[in-house]
C-alpha cells in the first residue's frame, strides 16, 4: 500500500515522463519531416543529373552507361 506522499510523487514522475514523451515524439516528428525534405531535394537534383547525362548521350550520339539507381522517398509513418 502506498502512503499518500509515494501516491503523489509517483503521480508527478507520470506526468514527467508524459509531458517528455510528448516533447520527444514532436522532436522526432521535426526530424523525420527534415530528412524528408533533404531526401526530395536529393531525388530532384540526382533526376536533373541523370537529364542532362541522357541529353548530353543524346547529342554524342552515343548510349549512356551511367547505371543511377533509383531510389524513392520513403514513406516515414510518424505516431504523433
Amino acid at each position: 500500500m502506498l502512503t499518500e506522499k509515494q501516491k503523489r510523487r509517483y503521480e508527478e514522475v507520470l506526468i514527467l515522463a508524459r509531458e517528455e514523451s510528448e516533447q520527444l515524439d514532436r522532436e522526432l516528428a521535426a526530424e523525420i519531416a527534415r530528412a524528408k525534405e533533404k531526401l526530395r531535394e536529393l531525388q530532384e537534383a540526382k533526376k536533373a543529373v541523370q537529364l542532362i547525362y541522357e541529353g548530353a548521350c543524346a547529342r554524342l550520339g552515343e548510349k549512356g552507361d551511367l547505371k543511377m539507381p533509383s531510389f524513392e522517398v520513403l514513406e516515414l509513418e510518424t505516431h504523433v
